[in-house]
């Protein structure tokens, strides 16, 4: 079976496109990422992908007209490379409504809740952690879901569970949060890999 080819979406430190590569080196998924974009110049997952001999490109969305318009330069940069998953691993832009019909459930982000808890509109990042520990709810967690065209609403993957500790931090809570998605999406890009994914409506079937 050919390796799946991946595209991958960065904004920032890029930890998770690191896991990703780890275990694609390390032979646990069957992909080959052939691209990493950043609308971040400064993105240290650049860094990252560069190391790792993985051809990366800045694409400032200030020197287009429109969302969609930038849009449109990345799905022409992954159409080029032949890309079947996109992968947003820490990607801070909302995606156009071209592109995600462009990847019907080919699409998959990670967010640090259980969804529908503590997602959607201006939750991201620490963000997500402060609102958590604000609440005072005993337990938070991962989402790994497909993308449509809502924020944080599409069919579900993979969730996994992480305890909320009554002296977390934000710092505190985060570190336990990011290991977990480390985990949770690398199993969840396996698992797309090795064609054992099927969407029925909103659920995810896993073979």
């Amino acid at each position: 079976m050919s390796p799946v080819k991946i595209g991958i979406l960065i904004s920032g430190q890029g930890s998770n496109l690191q896991a990703i590569i780890d275990h694609i080196e390390s032979g646990h998924i069957n992909g080959k990422i052939e691209l990493v974009i950043s609308n971040k110049k400064d993105a240290y997952g650049l860094v990252r992908s560069k190391k790792a001999g993985i051809e990366s490109l800045y694409v400032n969305p200030r020197n287009f007209k429109s969302n969609e318009e930038f849009n449109l330069r990345l799905i022409e940069e992954f159409q080029s490379k032949k890309v079947d998953l996109i992968i947003l691993a820490g990607f801070l832009k909302i995606l156009s409504k071209d592109f995600i019909e462009k990847y019907p459930n080919r699409i998959i982000n990670i967010h640090p809740s259980l969804i529908p808890s503590f997602s959607g509109k201006n939750f991201y990042g620490n963000k997500v952690h402060e609102a958590v520990l604000n609440y005072g709810v005993k337990y938070t967690g991962v989402t790994v879901h497909f993308v449509d065209e809502g924020t944080d609403t599409g069919p579900i993957i993979l969730q996994e569970i992480v305890p909320v500790y009554q002296d977390d931090t934000v710092d505190s809570l985060q570190k336990r949060v990011i290991e977990v998605e480390h985990r949770v999406l690398v199993r969840a890009i396996k698992l797309f890999c090795e064609g054992r994914i099927h969407v029925e409506g909103r659920k995810v079937i896993i073979n």
